[in-house]
């Protein structure tokens, strides 16, 4: 049973007081967001680092922006790093799992909270939302949000945000790890990690980073290491129908990389499509890049 929380079970005096001594990174990875990014730092670091002493620092990961994100980040009191210049002798693969991994070179925290930078519609006690199963229960490894997701203004549309969600990885967890059947949204960008337990995972670079860290925590630790937080409402920039396809596929990769099912679904593919060019442009989607735990390149 996944233990599921309210944010407001802990007032924000006493998660101060009990962290003492436990340093706390917000993480925000960023692709071409200027235009909330700056809100997002400026909010957080008033209400959790300038007000009171929760967060320790505030960091935006800038994964190949074309615009001013990185600018608008450090403008607004984020140390701010370009993706690409994080370990260059190790590379870079543009994407959201790329960025959250690289961050674990740039930052401090025994404790890694993560915020997508692409908020409209939120409140600063999403982070010590997160962060209250972590500081008040040692058994805990990783922290969920979940959230009410309107999709436009419609009120009858309050639920309608995650389609990918809804569409692929709710499903796809019921049939392949029903152990996250409970996880009421298993692909949200606010999260919260142990530092130790992050640096021993591997990290898909794109989408699925969220899908893969909850698989591989379960696996590893049991169900009992993870939580989740009713976190209220939260809204964001949609993308496209198109982009969405892209994104449901880099999740089903994961997703079929640990449950030992992908090998086995190229092989009938090739039984039925001997077509090498067709069979070759299939396993290029279907795969995904992961990083090696960052605990073995430090």
């Amino acid at each position: 049973m996944i233990a599921t929380y309210h944010w407001d079970d802990w007032a924000l005096a006493d998660l101060v007081a009990t962290k003492g001594p436990t340093r706390v990174s917000l993480v925000v990875p960023a692709r071409n967001e200027a235009a909330t990014v700056g809100d997002v730092v400026t909010r957080v670091r008033d209400a959790l680092m300038d007000t009171v002493s929760l967060l320790d620092e505030i960091v935006v990961i800038d994964s190949d922006s074309t615009d001013r994100t990185y600018a608008v980040a450090e403008d607004a009191g984020a140390v701010a790093h370009r993706s690409a210049d994080i370990r260059p002798e190790l590379g870079s693969h543009p994407g959201k799992g790329e960025a959250m991994w690289k961050s674990q070179f740039v930052t401090t925290g025994d404790v890694v909270v993560f915020m997508d930078a692409d908020l409209l519609d939120w409140d600063t006690h999403f982070v010590p939302g997160l962060l209250g199963p972590l500081l008040t229960d040692p058994g805990v490894q990783l922290v969920k949000g979940f959230y009410e997701r309107p999709f436009g203004d419609d009120p009858a549309a309050a639920f309608e945000g995650g389609r990918v969600t809804e569409l692929v990885a709710r499903p796809l967890v019921a049939v392949l790890f029903p152990q996250l059947a409970g996880l009421i949204q298993p692909l949200a960008g606010e999260w919260a990690i142990r530092r130790e337990l992050f640096g021993s995972l591997t990290v898909p670079t794109g989408y699925a980073v969220e899908l893969a860290a909850l698989v591989d925590t379960v696996r590893g630790h049991g169900e009992r290491s993870l939580a989740q937080v009713d976190l209220g409402r939260r809204a964001h920039r949609h993308q496209a129908l198109r982009d969405l396809g892209a994104m449901s596929t880099q999740i089903l990769a994961a997703a079929l990389a640990r449950s030992g099912r992908e090998q086995d679904d190229l092989v009938m593919l090739r039984q039925f499509h001997p077509d090498g060019a067709r069979v070759e442009a299939v396993e290029m989607m279907v795969s995904t890049l992961e990083r090696p735990p960052a605990e073995e390149l430090r």
